[in-house]
């Protein structure tokens, strides 16, 4: 996949079919539009993602900047999905300042060549967000291309959106979340150096330190699994700061893994969060978090079996 980042001036080299959007979350409906690109893979189109860097939320003081899905991420998951172009434009006051009619004709004709646009029903760009889907149409059978457009999907009898994503994951609510994003809840990096004190008790972990932008769940243990070079492991997950054995305040994810002996110290995994098991909480001694994180295990054990 073919990322373009941190610059506004570039020239595509082919015809494309696109989809425009934050993409925080990556959500089932997100999924939907990319499904419609990825379908003009057939007619010759080159598939593109267009998306803002930053988001106009945090461009604009309206957000805290927290992510379901990192830049990483993002970029993770639409090389899985096929996408062979990635734009993340870089918004600023000026390029914030584009009317919708100079976006669509400088920018997705002129610089992007598109010939195909999948957009939301609440699509907005352009200049306070002036554009939408029907501008969209409008422009597109003026200067030749297409656009579908395509309706919210609904969960729960709730439509699926990036903010309600959010709320179900800040209240530690991951099957809620899992059928929203269409993946259960994951979370990516290295695996880092910790203090080795599983070891000592006889559960070896590997951890990662999150993005600083990561939203993060409510601390707890999870149940979940671990990908590593493409393949998955059953496991059980700490999210938070792991108070019996440090007073660090560095929020970390901590993860045993089923039938794993290997030690992947700089290795990227991803760990996708399934269930919420019990809160974390300072044990009076390893001994007792010893005996608490056999119960965790075993119970992780019976989860995977039913839950896999």
């Amino acid at each position: 996949m073919k990322i373009i980042a941190n610059t506004t001036d570039f020239y595509l080299d082919t015809d494309t079919a696109v989809a425009i959007g934050k993409f925080d979350g990556v959500h089932i409906g997100h999924r939907r539009l990319l499904e419609e690109i990825l379908l003009q893979k057939s007619q010759g189109l080159a598939v593109c993602v267009f998306t803002f860097d930053p988001a106009p939320a945090v461009l604009f003081g309206l957000s805290d900047g927290k992510e379901l899905t990192t830049k990483e991420e993002k970029r993770h998951l639409f090389e899985q999905m096929g996408v062979d172009i990635l734009i993340e434009f870089p918004l600023t006051p000026e390029t914030a300042g584009i009317s919708p009619e100079q976006f669509v004709s400088e920018v997705l004709v002129k610089r992007m060549r598109t010939r195909f646009i999948a957009a939301g029903e609440d699509l907005s760009f352009g200049c306070r967000g002036a554009g939408n889907a029907q501008m969209l149409k409008q422009l597109g059978s003026e200067l030749g291309f297409d656009v579908k457009i395509i309706n919210k999907i609904t969960v729960q009898n709730r439509e699926v959106s990036s903010t309600y994503v959010r709320d179900v994951v800040e209240r530690g609510e991951l099957v809620i979340a899992e059928a929203m994003l269409g993946i259960p809840y994951m979370i990516m990096g290295k695996v880092s150096h910790g203090k080795r004190i599983g070891r000592t008790i006889g559960f070896p972990t590997v951890n990662l330190i999150p993005d600083s932008n990561k939203l993060l769940p409510p601390n707890g243990v999870y149940y979940s699994q671990v990908c590593w070079q493409g393949k998955q492991y059953r496991a059980i997950s700490n999210v938070g700061y792991k108070p019996t054995v440090t007073e660090e305040k560095t929020v970390g994810v901590e993860s045993f893994l089923y039938d794993f002996e290997d030690e992947i110290y700089d290795e990227n995994i991803v760990v996708s969060l399934l269930e919420f098991r019990r809160p974390e909480q300072q044990f009076s001694s390893l001994e007792a978090l010893q005996e608490q994180l056999k119960e965790d295990i075993a119970a992780g054990k019976i989860f995977v079996k039913k839950g896999l």
